[in-house]
């Protein structure tokens, strides 16, 4: 029986015929989106033998993503967020011992290339199994699945997302996978057995934990009422939900607590030597004699200097971007309030996320771009327009499709988090490997739905031209800050 359940895995992964030749493209301009990056930081993310964070920070400017797993796999150790990403360190270490085998071999560090390697994996299945949906689940022409698929990956963050060193394209195949294996399972009357329900909820919520409550909607929606039975709740649901929590809280204060007090007591040893430094100095200018006058100045002056301090911080990006949280607190310090939210859909869930913005381009929040920052040309928010008015046609035709609308609980549940509650609000638009794919999934009931119609042509006409307007104008720009 074992047997017969990994051979009809390990048959997911095989590529059919009919998908071979889309496929094999997809994996061509994949390996150039790879190609460009690794030469934009080639000479220097190459060394060795250096504070590999400060030059990985120094150096890598690509919007708000995070160079952390770069660093973690030339020296391991867990940097990841331990509550928001569970597992994701664990999983890089494999990755991390073969970099030092081959920096020990070859002098050079090579976790570009190392990196590489699965991101590209991740990516070439997440075509497949896109082109799978289209074809097997919503069962639309070769030519519309080509077509969807081609749209799919010329939006600006999802082309971002297949060679970033970051957890979003991993995200995204596991997404897309299980949201395969759910369309299957629906059109079989299958329900998600117990183990699965169970692996899938570790390796997607241990990549990220939002994305775990996503595979818990995805099987909720397939299996029914039998997803709520007691024990696919306490086996499925509750045992893995207490054993992702208690690994973190684990992991939290295995290796990230030590480090904390450490870094809080070289903090605080270093404030008490320059305040010394500070008194002495304050003493050596002041004519007040009397000892307690002088440790009153001393503190005005210092108090002076912290409010100062304090004022300057919050002028700068990394703090002025941040938005107000609603409280103060461990996870509701994530939250923001104050970030425009009609500005932000426009500019960028619906802006940036699509088509990158010439201004600023691929700039961090947290360094030097604005949260907000309008196009310069009027035909970008034409194409916004044109996208978001077949996105709703979309949902509308296929609004009596449960694949359609379990795939939308996913995309309510995302939205919630950034616009009601503002989590990541600030740089919204990293996040669309996570949401995005519901876009030419829902205009793909449209598609359908037009079928032989008089409107088709003209549908295709639309997408095919938005289509090559996104690849010509995202690669151009993208493509212009890779090689500069």
């Amino acid at each position: 029986m074992q047997n017969k359940n990994m051979k009809k895995f390990i048959q997911l992964f095989q590529v059919k015929r009919d998908e071979w030749c889309a496929s094999a493209i997809a994996l061509v301009v994949f390996i150039i989106l790879h190609a460009m990056f690794i030469y934009k930081y080639y000479e220097v993310f190459t060394q060795t033998g250096r504070g590999h964070w400060n030059i990985f920070v120094k150096h890598f400017n690509m919007s708000g993503f995070d160079v952390i797993t770069y660093s973690m796999v030339t020296y391991w150790e867990p940097n990841y967020n331990v509550y928001r990403h569970p597992l994701l360190s664990f999983m890089v270490w494999p990755l991390s011992c073969l970099d030092k085998w081959l920096a020990d071999l070859t002098g050079m560090n090579l976790v570009q290339f190392i990196m590489a390697v699965p991101l590209l994996l991740c990516a070439f299945y997440s075509f497949v199994f896109l082109y799978r949906i289209f074809k097997e689940i919503i069962q639309l022409r070769k030519a519309d699945c080509m077509l969807l698929s081609a749209f799919f990956f010329s939006l600006a963050y999802i082309m971002l997302s297949v060679f970033v060193p970051d957890h979003f394209g991993i995200s995204l195949f596991l997404l897309l996978f299980t949201i395969y294996l759910a369309g299957s399972k629906m059109q079989r009357g299958v329900p998600f057995k117990l183990w699965q329900t169970l692996v899938l909820f570790v390796l997607t919520a241990g990549v990220t934990l939002s994305n775990g409550v996503k595979t818990y909607l995805y099987v909720l929606f397939t299996n029914g009422w039998r997803f709520l039975r007691p024990k696919h709740l306490l086996i499925a649901v509750l045992l893995p939900c207490a054993l992702i929590w208690g690994f973190a809280r684990w992991e939290y204060r295995t290796f990230v607590w030590p480090k904390e007090m450490a870094r809080k007591e070289i903090k605080a040893k270093k404030s008490a030597e320059q305040r010394a430094k500070a008194l002495k100095a304050f003493s050596d200018t002041t004519s007040i004699k009397d000892t307690t006058e002088l440790k009153k100045a001393f503190e005005q002056e210092m108090n002076q200097r912290a409010k100062q301090k304090f004022i300057a911080d919050h002028k700068k990006p990394w703090n002025k971007h941040t938005g107000t949280p609603m409280a103060k607190g461990e996870f509701i310090g994530w939250t923001d309030i104050s970030t425009s939210r009609p500005a932000t859909i426009v500019e960028n869930l619906f802006g940036e996320s699509l088509q990158l913005h010439s201004s600023y381009l691929l700039q961090d929040t947290l360094r030097s771009r604005p949260v907000v920052v309008p196009y310069d040309w009027a035909i970008n928010y034409i194409v916004e327009a044109l996208i978001t008015v077949l996105f709703l046609a979309g949902i509308w035709m296929g609004r009596r499709s449960k694949f359609l609308w379990m795939i939308l609980s996913g995309f309510i549940f995302d939205m919630t988090l950034h616009l009601v509650l503002g989590f990541g609000i600030n740089e919204v638009y990293i996040m669309t490997a996570h949401w995005a794919f519901v876009i030419p999934l829902a205009i793909a009931f449209l598609v359908k739905a037009a079928g032989h119609t008089p409107h088709a042509l003209k549908l295709r006409i639309l997408l095919t031209a938005l289509t090559l307007w996104l690849w010509g104008y995202n690669g151009i720009l993208l493509g212009g800050y890779l090689l500069n």
